[in-house]
C-alpha cells in the first residue's frame, strides 16, 4: 500500500515540555476521549464489593458460618484488589483526559481534518520522515539548519492551519447553498476564493518540504556511492598496477587517470548535492509560517 494513502498521524506542539508532549503522544486514545467529552466507565469491583455480603449470607445458609466467613474473606480479598486495580487505572485515564482537555489547543487529530487536508498532512509527515532517517542528516552533512526542531515545527503550523481549514470548508459548506439564486455568484466567490487561496498555499508548502526531501534523498544515494567508491580508491593502485602491468598501450595512461579522477568526481557530486538540499531548505524556511 502506498503510505501516503494512509491517514496522518496525531500531530502535537512540539514546543511543549517534553513531559507534558511525550504523555500526550502516548495516549492517543485519551486525546479523542477529550475531543468528544467521552467520560471514563465507573469502576466494576464495586459492584462485586456491595455482593460481598449476600454472598456470604448464601454461603452460611449452604455450609455454615465456618464456610461463609471464609468464602467471604476470599471473595472480598478478590473485590478489594480488583478494585484497587480499576481505580488506579481509572485514576491514570482521568489524568490524562485532564491534560489532554487542558491542552486541547496543542494538538490535531487525524479527525480534525477533511479528506483532502488529511492528504496533505500525511505528504507533510511522510516528507519530514524522509529527512529525518536519511544517512546526510544523522551524519550532519545537512546540519547548517536545525531539522529536529525546525521541521517539526514547520509539520505542526502546517497541521494547526489545515484544521482551521477543515473547520472552514465544514462552516462554507453549510451556510452556501448548492444552488444560488441568480445574481449572487459574485457575493459568494470572494468567500470561496478565500478558502482555495489558503489550500493553495498551504499545498505549495508542502510540495517544497517534498522537493527538500527529494534534495536528501538524491545526497543520500550520491552519499552511498561515495563510501562505496571511497573504499575501491583506497585500492586504486593495485587497480593502476594491474593496468600498467596487462595494457601495455597508450590506453593505459588513461585508465589510470580516470582511476585518480573518479573519486573526486564522486565527492564533488556529494557536495553539490548537499548544498541543493541546503538551498533547497533555505529557501522553505525563509518565509515560516510562524
Amino acid at each position: 500500500m502506498d503510505p501516503r494513502a494512509l491517514p496522518p498521524r496525531v500531530v502535537i506542539d512540539p514546543a511543549l515540555p517534553r513531559d507534558v508532549w511525550a504523555r500526550l503522544w502516548s495516549g492517543p486514545q485519551f486525546l479523542r476521549m477529550a475531543r468528544t467529552g467521552v467520560e471514563p466507565k465507573a469502576s466494576g469491583g464495586r459492584v462485586l464489593l456491595f455482593l460481598v455480603p449476600w454472598i456470604a449470607m448464601l454461603a452460611y445458609v449452604v455450609g455454615g458460618a465456618s464456610s461463609a466467613a471464609i468464602i467471604a474473606g476470599i471473595i472480598g480479598l478478590i473485590a478489594l484488589l480488583r478494585y484497587a486495580g480499576v481505580a488506579a487505572g481509572q485514576h491514570d485515564v482521568r489524568q490524562r483526559i485532564r491534560l489532554a482537555r487542558q491542552y486541547a489547543a496543542h494538538y490535531v487529530l487525524p479527525e480534525d481534518l477533511d479528506y483532502p487536508c488529511q492528504r496533505l498532512l500525511r505528504r507533510a509527515q511522510d516528507a519530514v520522515d524522509a529527512i529525518l532517517s536519511s544517512t546526510v542528516q544523522r551524519a550532519g552533512f545537512i546540519d547548517t539548519i536545525d531539522n529536529q526542531v525546525t521541521l517539526p515545527e514547520e509539520v505542526w503550523q502546517i497541521a494547526q492551519r489545515l484544521a482551521r481549514l477543515s473547520a472552514m470548508h465544514a462552516e462554507h459548506r453549510r451556510l452556501v447553498p448548492r444552488v444560488l439564486p441568480s445574481g449572487l455568484e459574485d457575493a459568494f466567490r470572494p468567500y470561496t476564493t478565500a478558502l482555495d487561496a489558503a489550500w493553495t498555499s498551504l499545498a505549495r508548502r508542502v510540495r517544497h518540504l517534498e522537493e527538500y526531501a527529494r534534495q536528501v534523498t538524491r545526497a543520500d544515494q550520491v552519499y552511498h556511492a561515495h563510501q562505496r567508491l571511497e573504499t575501491l580508491a583506497a585500492r586504486t593502485p593495485d587497480y593502476q598496477r594491474l593496468i600498467a602491468d596487462t595494457v601495455r598501450d597508450d590506453l593505459a595512461h588513461r585508465h589510470i587517470r580516470e582511476l585518480g579522477e573518479q573519486a573526486r568526481q564522486v565527492r564533488r557530486l556529494f557536495e553539490e548535492s548537499v548544498l541543493q538540499a541546503r538551498r533547497t531548505a533555505g529557501e522553505l524556511l525563509r518565509t515560516p509560517l510562524t
